[in-house]
């Protein structure tokens, strides 16, 4: 499912660690990220994700697809099982998301939905056959938010995949490549998926082993230019051997003398 970060509220806080010599305290610093996504208009998959903030390291995260708290240090999994017994923590993160996210989520949609732009995508296979990529080629969409995944057998890859980042393509458009290292191998398929906004639905591009249509396309020259020749030749026997003929009917028709 494609989800886009449209906003991320910053809740600053900072706290003093109290020291028993006054002169001398330190500052930790926290604050909460909270996202809001979603991938269709009617809002029905939206997602919130609140993460707690510690000197730069995540110690813990909400979820509200399954309305949990988890930790992610000692002290985030204390909180974590802590936030989730409490019985007030679940109407509060639902009251967030009524609050940060749905009023502002259709106003958002509709800013951005004028100068959407589906994706431009071309497969192609790149690199010699011993050491060979799959191209996944993402053009002139917009906007900039866009996941762009590899399918082996309609099961996601994960390794041996590199991406580059997402680039300005001018004013209103962008653009992504992403590689898969290949190796054909006999009755597997392989597909591009696109998720991006401007589309209903995330969008499937199969790659065909096959040849290249520029190679195709020299293979069926190709081929006519040697049907042509046959053609030629065969034409060339037909002729002479008419002619032949003919000249062996006008030596039979002449008479002539014997000598006595």
């Amino acid at each position: 499912m494609y989800v886009l970060n449209f906003f991320s509220i910053h809740l600053l806080l900072l706290f003093s660690s109290l020291s028993e010599v006054v002169d001398s305290s330190d500052e930790d610093f926290a604050h909460d990220d909270a996202w809001c996504r979603f991938s269709s208009r009617d809002l029905h998959n939206m997602e919130y994700i609140l993460e707690h903030h510690f000197n730069k390291i995540m110690v813990a995260q909400y979820n509200s697809t399954t309305e949990r708290w988890t930790g992610y240090t000692a002290w985030g999994v204390i909180s974590a099982e802590k936030w989730n017994e409490d019985p007030d923590e679940i109407p509060r993160r639902r009251t967030d998301m009524d609050v940060l996210c749905k009023p502002y989520a259709n106003r958002i949609y509709n800013a951005t939905e004028m100068f959407m732009v589906e994706p431009n995508v071309t497969l192609r296979l790149e690199g010699p056959s011993s050491d060979s990529s799959l191209v996944c080629s993402v053009h002139f969409f917009y906007p900039k938010h866009i996941r762009v995944t590899w399918l082996r057998n309609g099961e996601e890859v994960t390794s041996d995949v590199t991406s580059t980042d997402v680039l300005a393509n001018g004013l209103w458009s962008y653009q992504i490549q992403s590689y898969l290292k290949y190796t054909p191998t006999t009755g597997e398929r392989i597909t591009c998926m696109v998720e991006h906004i401007s589309q209903t639905e995330p969008k499937l591009y199969y790659w065909d082993p096959s040849l290249p249509k520029s190679e195709k396309n020299k293979i069926v020259i190709g081929v006519c230019g040697l049907l042509l020749g046959v053609v030629f030749v065969v034409a060339g026997l037909i002729y002479w051997t008419k002619s032949t003929g003919r000249l062996l009917g006008l030596i039979g028709e002449r008479d002539y003398g014997t000598c006595d």
